[in-house]
């Protein structure tokens, strides 16, 4: 490996680290603009005057030459318009993942192992008595023989059964190991109009969540699966390259329908975990009838489309399927709901500020991988 040593300059390795905050903030500000890089542009030279971001000599034409550079951003042909390349959406993945990282507590979620021994996985230390069915590629051989050893020390009968040196069943050990579980997860994500209702932006901390667990999954645990499905009158999966241009709309709360959605993707799956994560800000309010329309009723708590979304939980659970609810709104009337929920599926309800969400949604993940559901 060859190394090569230059003299420190302040100017431009003091650059480097005024990129990489910039990057940060403009991938922040594409999340809320669901990937429109000209208005993240516009935002980031607003925030950049505001706060004196840029030093003298650095433009912010300097930092969109960079994102070209990098093949972050380019230019459309047609419209001249600059639009987010499949690699500045992995970029925005990795950073919401760190971001959301910086958020938990020093050793308070780590690597999702079970904590039962199993057939598979890493060799442990630990060494147990051979049983039927156990693999011989995992005998512990210095142990075997020790066993053998001390038995036939210990056999007082001249001319005991077995040949010199001779090891039995009762000898044989076999080392323990790390049984790893797959888990395949469907996080739900409410688009109805109040994620974005009276001021307050709930949908880009949501979907910074989304993004951020996409990329934990595909970079640390590539046997586990996630779909993303977003509901609001009905309910739709959305690919992985798709998750920055996700916005909420006029939409009501058709939860049965996303749950339904969720239901049957997971059934598909053979992996030894399965769960339903479902981000929401309020009470369902939409209702998918046999013929296809849409029942929609937005005042108080519709005891129709309660008790049809009430049955799907019920039915989820009767699946082995748990479903955890963060709920990102504090309202009281929901509560009561929430808790019926919660009882039916026999999930668990997190009462989530947005500037947590991220911290409940990954130590839940990384716990529920510890343990089978089925």
């Amino acid at each position: 490996m060859r190394w090569l040593y230059e003299r420190f300059d302040p100017a431009r390795h003091g650059r480097a680290e005024l990129e990489k905050l910039l990057r940060r903030i403009f991938h922040a500000l594409l999340v809320r603009t669901d990937g429109d890089v000209d208005e993240a542009m516009r935002w980031l030279e607003v925030l950049a005057e505001r706060h004196q971001l840029l030093p003298k000599g650095y433009s912010l034409e300097d930092f969109r030459k960079a994102l070209e550079r990098d093949r972050e951003v380019r230019t459309d042909p047609l419209t001249g318009e600059f639009t987010l390349t499949g690699r500045g959406a992995r970029e925005i993945r990795r950073d919401s993942l760190e971001l959301i990282f910086q958020g938990l507590r020093k050793g308070g979620a780590g690597e999702h192992r079970t904590p039962h021994a199993g057939a598979q996985g890493e060799r442990l230390p630990e060494t147990r008595p051979y049983e039927f069915g156990d693999d011989v590629a995992a005998v512990d051989w210095a142990s075997t023989y020790r066993n053998a050893a001390m038995r036939r020390g210990s056999e007082s009968a001249p001319g005991a059964a077995g040949a010199p040196g001779a090891i039995e069943e009762q000898d044989l050990e076999v080392y323990e190991t790390e049984h790893r579980t797959s888990c395949a997860t469907v996080l739900l994500l409410d688009i109805s109009h109040s994620m974005t209702l009276y001021g307050e932006d709930r949908m880009s901390p949501a979907k910074t969540v989304a993004l951020a667990l996409d990329e934990l999954v595909t970079s640390q645990f590539p046997k586990d699966t996630l779909e993303v499905v977003l509901f609001g009158d009905e309910a739709k999966r959305v690919r992985r390259e798709d998750l920055p241009f996700v916005s909420n709309g006029p939409f009501h709360t058709n939860t049965r329908a996303g749950l339904r959605m969720a239901r049957e993707l997971l059934l598909r799956s053979r992996a030894a975990n399965r769960q339903i994560f479902l981000i929401t800000d309020g009470k369902p309010s939409a209702l998918t009838e046999p013929d296809g329309s849409i029942y929609k009723n937005p005042m108080g708590l519709d005891r129709r489309i309660v008790n049809k979304t009430l049955e799907e939980a019920a039915e989820c659970h009767r699946k082995g399927i748990p479903i955890t609810t963060f709920m990102v709104a504090q309202d009281a009337y929901l509560q009561s709901f929430v808790e019926e929920f919660a009882k039916v599926n026999q999930g668990r309800v997190y009462f989530s500020g947005l500037d947590n969400l991220g911290s409940y949604v990954f130590v839940d993940y990384l716990r529920n991988r510890r343990r089978r559901v089925r």
